[in-house]
């Protein structure tokens, strides 16, 4: 049993049932502590790169959820070590609290009677759920499923977006709020690189609209020349529409970054050379028949007009993401099912 001033608490441990993990492709359930991953954990060795690795632990775009009449909800994690706050969404509110040094968070005051809880974990960090707790007289059960369109974002940091204020306001995650969507969120920091794996992974997860930020890690690496990224591109989008017949794939291209416009990076292309490869690679995947794949101009979401959001020249600001939503949420609700816009 845990306690709060003035309240006893029983304790519901992260591996208990009860409790649904939104948004991760598997969970790990550890001795004392569980853990959503971003790639398959059971299969982790076929997607190398122990930076990759590293940041398929973030929770961004994790959730978890379940049905309560608590008015009182804590959490404990493991090691608070560079995480940012956890967001409560209750009855569509939405409330913030920091992880404290122990690693604990708590919510008080919420609303009486039965309701759905939605917690939505760190974007940042390796957050490892050791338990949450409720009034000891509360009731739980398993939060009923609710059929939403799903949305799969894959990226960069700039996907991930460690500076967002907090979890549901990194851009994927206000984009999801704010059209009713069921978010899978494959930002990660420094390793958007068109790993053909991680391709086979979103072809084969279920979808109603996927996005892909393409361009800005390639850059930073070299990952490509300008003989092989045009391919990379076509093959990665490909392998993905292999899995989603008519599913609408959103291909970004790079947000604005001033230094790199013109500049050539190690593979020896400038950013506004790997934007016009991206175009032309949707332009030749329309030229083909697939007349879902449509084609987001970086510039128009992020462009010039907003380089006072970019602290470093490359990554937006809390501001910045949002800014991003508000560019991205109509191009997505554009490609909605009627019934479901």
């Amino acid at each position: 049993m845990n306690t709060l001033p003035g309240k006893a608490l029983r304790s519901i441990h992260a591996s208990d049932s009860v409790l649904t993990w939104a948004g991760a492709i598997e969970v790990e359930h550890a001795a004392g502590w569980s853990r959503g991953w971003r790639l398959p954990r059971s299969r982790l060795r076929l997607f190398p790169g122990e930076r990759l690795r590293g940041h398929a632990r973030a929770q961004a775009g994790v959730r978890i959820t379940f049905g309560t009449d608590a008015t009182v909800l804590r959490g404990q994690c493991l090691s608070a070590d560079g995480i940012g706050p956890v967001d409560l969404v209750v009855h569509e509110t939405l409330l913030d609290a920091p992880v404290a040094s122990d690693g604990s968070f708590h919510f008080a005051e919420l609303p009486a009677g039965e309701k759905i809880m939605e917690i939505w974990l760190p974007h940042g960090g390796d957050f490892r759920l050791v338990e949450l707790a409720v009034d000891e007289s509360a009731r739980t059960w398993v939060a009923p499923a609710t059929p939403r369109p799903r949305l799969i974002t894959y990226g960069s940091s700039i996907t991930q977006c460690r500076a967002a204020a907090s979890p549901t306001r990194t851009w994927p995650a206000l984009v999801a709020r704010g059209l009713g969507m069921d978010l899978t969120c494959l930002g990660f920091d420094g390793e958007c690189h068109l790993d053909p794996m991680i391709a086979r992974l979103i072809r084969d997860g279920p979808a109603e609209v996927i996005i892909t930020c393409l361009g800005i890690n390639v850059y930073g690496a070299g990952t490509f020349t300008k003989r092989s990224y045009l391919p990379a591109v076509l093959g990665f989008v490909s392998t993905i529409r292999d899995g989603h017949p008519r599913v609408p794939i959103l291909v970004m291209s790079p947000i604005f970054s001033p230094s790199r416009e013109e500049q050539a990076g190690p593979a020896g292309m400038s950013l506004a050379e790997m934007r016009a490869d991206i175009a032309e690679a949707v332009r030749l995947l329309r030229e083909h028949g697939d007349a879902d794949v449509h084609l987001v101009d970086g510039l128009d979401v992020f462009g010039p007009a907003q380089e006072h959001l970019l602290p470093d020249g490359l990554h937006p600001n809390a501001e910045g993401y949002a800014h991003m939503a508000t560019s991205i949420t109509p191009l997505v609700r554009a490609h909605l099912p009627n019934d479901q816009a």
